[in-house]
């Protein structure tokens, strides 16, 4: 069976909600990536099988098949193909998932995953706006606590879940805050010693954004707990320990090692194993434990095996939880900062935590990392890649 490697990751710096991004078309800010990527690796794209592109709410600007049109703005051959894949928030975490098993299965020799989310031009929850969010069938499955009142119109609620999982874990607003602030530093002492440098690729739409846009130094238990709840009166959940509302995109070159080779390019990584799980959709964000059991198994390593961590800060109690139920190492969880910190372009996301992941690996000889983020409706995925250079 061909092996998977990881040729380059590159994303761009994630932009504040009507911020830097805010006028560029999400479908130009994924050629953006797209054309980095070849043009960091030499890669001719008439080459690329495929095209495989997260994004989460498909309508407006984001509507009618993004990831073909992503393709055609980066100015690639049209004989290249693309498809917009949507798993809520791990959205383009599956697109790298099923773009390594096409290569693997031998049907792709050189494909990209990637993703996009202009959450400023296209809203959270825009398709809302158009339907139900489910059918009746789910309804009835779920009426006992749909209509107890905890649930918002009625609806799953991931700021709900987050309640749910913090009251379960004994997660305490404090604890939560001081996990937040820690994501500010990390991100900023990684920020100021250029650890995102070589991974990012520059917006010529927005020349002055150098660096993740949302970041916000100094924060501390201190001044988050001057937050108001933004779910549940008394709750513990509020909008400084959650992911912040951004924009951004990011993209992924996947190879069989044989291509690679062909080609003379020396991949970052190889991929080991990847898993996907469901769990509760009414506290929603536990994926993350189910599904690094998994791959965990799946790939017979152990958690002290794996280097470094990159689990989405959603919420603050998604990866706390998640550190509880596996025993983890706390120093390999996220230590670049997070979501909390530098913001979560739902689409795009995927890619970068795992952009992120790849570099982190390869400037400090981190043999193993593991990426995890919990999504829309109670599902989870988890990857290892190896490092292979």
């Amino acid at each position: 069976m061909p092996e998977a490697v990881i040729v380059d990751a590159v994303r761009t710096p994630i932009g504040k909600r009507k911020g830097s991004l805010a006028d560029v078309h999400p479908v130009d800010l994924s050629a953006v990536v797209l054309r980095a990527l070849v043009e960091r690796t030499g890669v001719d794209p008439q080459l690329i099988d495929d095209v495989l592109w997260g994004c989460v709410n498909q309508v407006g600007d984001q509507a009618a098949q993004i990831g073909r049109y992503a393709v055609l703005a980066a100015g690639w051959p049209e004989s290249v193909p693309g498809v917009t894949i949507n798993r809520a928030c791990g959205s383009s975490q599956s697109s790298f998932d099923f773009a390594a098993g096409m290569v693997a299965s031998g049907q792709y020799d050189l494909v990209v995953a990637g993703g996009v989310e202009s959450m400023t031009r296209v809203p959270l929850g825009s398709g809302r706006d158009i339907g139900s969010l489910f059918g009746p069938l789910v309804r009835e499955r779920y009426a006992a606590d749909l209509t107890s009142g905890e649930f918002p119109g009625g609806d799953f609620n991931q700021g709900v879940g987050a309640e749910r999982i913090a009251a379960h874990w004994g997660l305490s607003r404090h604890r939560l805050d001081e996990y937040s602030a820690r994501s500010h530093e990390l991100a900023a002492a990684a920020i100021d010693a250029g650890a995102f440098d070589a991974q990012l690729a520059a917006v010529p739409a927005a020349p002055g954004l150098t660096a993740d846009e949302g970041l916000r130094r100094g924060t501390t238990p201190e001044t988050l707990a001057k937050l108001k709840p933004s779910f549940r009166e008394g709750g513990v959940i509020h909008a400084g320990n959650a992911s912040q509302i951004s924009d951004g995109a990011s993209a992924v070159l996947i190879a069989s090692a044989e291509r690679a080779a062909e080609l003379g390019l020396t991949p970052i990584a190889r991929y080991h194993s990847g898993a996907v799980s469901g769990a509760d959709p009414l506290m929603m964000l536990t994926g993350p434990i189910p599904a690094t059991q998994k791959v965990l198994k799946r790939s017979g390593l152990s958690i002290s095996d794996i280097g470094a961590f990159e689990v989405n800060e959603a919420f603050a109690p998604v990866p706390l939880a998640w550190l509880a139920e596996l025993g983890a190492d706390e120093s390999r969880l996220n230590p670049l900062g997070g979501a909390i910190a530098v913001g979560h372009p739902l689409g795009a996301s995927g890619t970068v935590l795992m952009t992120r992941l790849l570099h982190h690996m390869r400037d400090n000889d981190i043999r193993y990392g593991l990426q995890t983020m919990c999504e829309g409706g109670g599902t989870a995925n988890a990857t290892i890649v190896e490092l292979l250079r």
